[in-house]
């Protein structure tokens, strides 16, 4: 890129994609923003122009940014919609939506056939993340591409170049992997003390310590112990990705044990109509099975 901050079109302003084209402004990218529900615009209308539909939002685009719930979304707005081909020559596509590796190979083809770059960058840090500007971007593409837009990502947080297009998406797969098991170690583990008397809440102080110390503990633990639940990452998108997980495992010649429990756990969770809930309320689903509530057993987070 040039000196000159880059035009960036921003397509999918969510849960994730508010915050991060927030921060973007701030660091005084100029922007065009686009969303199925319009509405989710209007904070920035003042701020960025506001487009109609993909493609037209990217026609005059140095780069272009997706967070977009999940492949399927994202092969309708850049294929369907017609933002590829409307790219200008020399633009950079970067996906940050959790899709099939495979999906990323494919829309970067695409994009080379416009003469533009293309790399798939997910992130992990969830909502809180893309708020104070720390996700961790998981970068896939050619080296001189990902330094290209390293401005655009500094403005989100810290970023990994991984390998070559579709190794991002295997990255946040990894994390995804991590992320969903251990809510269900840690479920368990707080479940299974207060169970037997102790305060949960004082067992998990404990444990954040020592060797069973992680991120998940601290900040999803504290969460099942407030019952809030409050959707930061959705347990239908945990389950969209637990799903690929398994799917590229398959793809792989691999079988996954506890991936496949886990899948199967968010399964039931979201099928007993929880979908909206955070990732965290695995809990609700664990409750479920053993007709015991965290919060009414042992002395309680309050006492």
């Amino acid at each position: 890129m040039t000196d000159k901050l880059p035009h960036i079109a921003f397509l999918g302003i969510g849960l994730m994609g508010a915050p991060m084209t927030r921060n973007l402004l701030n660091a005084g990218f100029p922007m065009t923003l686009w969303n199925r529900t319009a509405s989710k615009c209007e904070p920035f209308a003042s701020e960025a122009t506001i487009a109609k539909s993909p493609a037209e939002a990217v026609a005059n685009a140095e780069v272009v940014i997706t967070m977009l719930e999940n492949s399927d979304v994202v092969e309708q707005v850049l294929v369907a919609q017609g933002a590829i081909d409307a790219l200008t020559p020399g633009a950079l596509v970067i996906d940050m939506s959790s899709i099939q590796p495979s999906v990323a190979r494919r829309h970067g083809e695409l994009v080379a056939e416009q003469g533009a770059g293309y790399v798939d960058a997910p992130v992990s840090g969830g909502t809180v993340g893309a708020a104070e500007a720390r996700l961790s971007i998981m970068a896939g593409g050619s080296e001189a591409d990902v330094d290209r837009v390293r401005p655009v990502f500094e403005a989100l947080g810290k970023c990994t170049r991984i390998g070559p297009v579709g190794a991002g998406q295997l990255a946040k797969l990894a994390n995804q992997a991590i992320v969903g098991i251990t809510i269900g170690a840690v479920s368990e583990a707080l479940l299974l003390a207060a169970k037997g008397g102790a305060d949960p809440a004082a067992v998990r102080e404990a444990l954040l310590g020592g060797f069973a110390g992680s991120r998940i503990l601290e900040l999803h633990g504290q969460r099942m112990i407030d019952r809030d639940f409050a959707p930061g990452a959705p347990a239908r998108i945990q389950l969209k990705d637990m799903r690929m997980i398994l799917d590229e495992a398959r793809a792989e010649g691999l079988t996954l044990p506890l991936a496949q429990q886990t899948h199967n756990e968010y399964l039931s969770l979201v099928a007993n109509g929880h979908s909206d809930v955070d990732h965290s309320g695995l809990l609700l689903e664990l409750e479920h099975l053993n007709g015991a509530l965290l919060g009414s057993l042992g002395r309680g987070p309050k006492e």
